[in-house]
């Protein structure tokens, strides 16, 4: 999945405003945390994800975890909080951040 710059700055703007969806906390990903995070790539295509950890590393692991069991991409980090986008097959307007936030 390649993103070009503008494609990245793109869904960096429109994950400018949105909040965390999933909270992951220092117990780490569990059946449950992946289930909703797939429940909430397929509604909504680009999500914030807060992960709660101490360490640096610990929180690139995660990410790396979650991008790689949902096939999906990491758009950004900034601190705690994650952005991560999945394209849908069947995209619902209603529910896709993608067609409800126009730059």
């Amino acid at each position: 999945m390649q993103n070009s710059i503008r494609e990245k700055k793109y869904l960096k703007a429109i994950g400018h405003t949105l909040k965390p969806v999933v909270i992951v906390s220092h117990k780490g990903l569990s059946d449950n945390i992946k289930d909703e995070i797939d429940r909430a790539l397929n509604d909504h295509e680009l999500i914030k994800i807060k992960i709660h950890t101490a360490q640096r590393e610990d929180r690139i692991e995660i990410t790396k975890q979650i991008c790689l069991h949902h096939n999906a991409k990491c758009i950004q980090t900034v601190g705690h909080v994650v952005l991560i986008y999945r394209p849908s097959k069947n995209s619902n307007p209603r529910l896709s951040n993608l067609s409800q936030k126009k730059i």
